[in-house]
């Protein structure tokens, strides 16, 4: 049976570890437990806010709603082909350990995104990505249940949208799914992206010199420990900020104004721009400001050091925000969602 909890403490469901309390809370295992509680007098009288791992949020207020936790599990192998194995997996799974579970039996496609925070149906949302490869390059179809009217919908590929740290559901979506399982289309045969040097630097200090999909997993997890702190121990939500896409035009200007600015070709016409070292050259690097600040380590990274609220953190990617601009004319935008 569904238990509804009353007043309820966010701070260990987000990995700022932000101390907000939503009006209602509850956890969803099942589609079962989910067509139970939409027929419940809370769920059709409240408005809804869909958590999943918490780790791509930044809650500024209380959640004046009903925070439905995501904690449907299970991956299942559904198809497979000569090239292809078809994987379901329900969307509260963690991605770290889907990821885990792929690398283990084999199935390439996403061992570049080892060790990235939340969960499998938060993952299509902001499509995720790391290291040169994007959740939309595996992806197959998810399955959502319509906050509207109960129905269960299939989306395909093409029916997310995915862009840049984009996809149907942070736009004109956004809120109306609750998602419950995604699938995935893995390769049998590993196509390896190397192209990123931190991988390639790892692999040949270990003298790997023909990896397997292993072996770029545990680069990139050894490369991601080494430069982003441990929400459980330093509460952050990774990348605060998207790398900002430019003209070509400006891109090849502010290069020749900065030369060790870090650019990468991203379309025919567009460049992107790496976000951490503009903020860094404008000083935030380490930078503490009361209960928060820019990690010593990747500037990209916003922090709590203990007690912050979601408007001190906000307030400073404000001002982070503000002064890159002023400094290059560039505009960065937050890769979380601010609540």
């Amino acid at each position: 049976m569904l238990e509804i909890k009353k007043d309820f403490n966010l701070k260990n469901y987000n990995t700022f570890g932000i101390t907000v309390f939503a009006d209602f809370f509850v956890e969803i295992q099942s589609i079962s437990d989910f067509l139970a509680l939409f027929k419940n007098r809370i769920f059709q009288t409240k408005s809804h806010f869909i958590l999943g791992g918490g780790s791509n949020l930044l809650l500024t207020q209380n959640v004046n709603a009903l925070v439905i936790h995501n904690k449907i599990k299970g991956i299942n192998i559904e198809k497979e082909d000569d090239n292809h194995v078809y994987i379901k997996s329900g969307a509260g799974e963690i991605w770290h350990d889907f990821v885990l579970y792929c690398v283990e039996n084999q199935y390439a496609g996403i061992e570049n995104m080892s060790l990235i925070p939340g969960t499998v149906g938060a993952a299509p949302i902001q499509n995720i990505g790391a290291y040169g490869v994007e959740l939309k390059d595996t992806f197959w179809q998810l399955e959502a249940i319509s906050l509207k009217d109960g129905e269960i919908k299939i989306f395909n590929r093409d029916e997310c949208k995915f862009g840049y740290r984009e996809s149907v559901f942070k736009n004109e979506e956004k809120g109306k799914y609750f998602i419950t399982s995604v699938t995935f289309r893995m390769n049998k045969t590993p196509n390896l992206n190397i192209s990123y040097g931190a991988i390639s630097d790892t692999l040949k200090k270990y003298n790997i010199e023909k990896p397997s999909i292993k072996n770029i997993s545990d680069a990139v997890i050894e490369i991601r420990k080494s430069k982003l702190p441990d929400p459980a121990k330093l509460g952050n939500s990774g990348s605060f900020f998207k790398n900002p896409e430019v003209e070509n035009e400006i891109a090849t200007k502010l290069k020749a104004q900065f030369p060790t600015l870090p650019v990468y070709n991203f379309t025919e016409t567009t460049s992107k721009l790496a976000a951490g070292w503009l903020i860094e050259q404008c000083g935030w690097k380490g930078k503490i400001v009361g209960n928060t600040g820019s990690h010593k380590d990747q500037a990209l990274v916003l922090v709590n050091y203990g007690n912050a609220t979601g408007k001190e953190i906000w307030d400073l990617a404000i001002k982070i925000q503000k002064s890159v601009f002023e400094k290059f004319n560039v505009l960065i935008q937050p890769e979380v969602n601010v609540i």
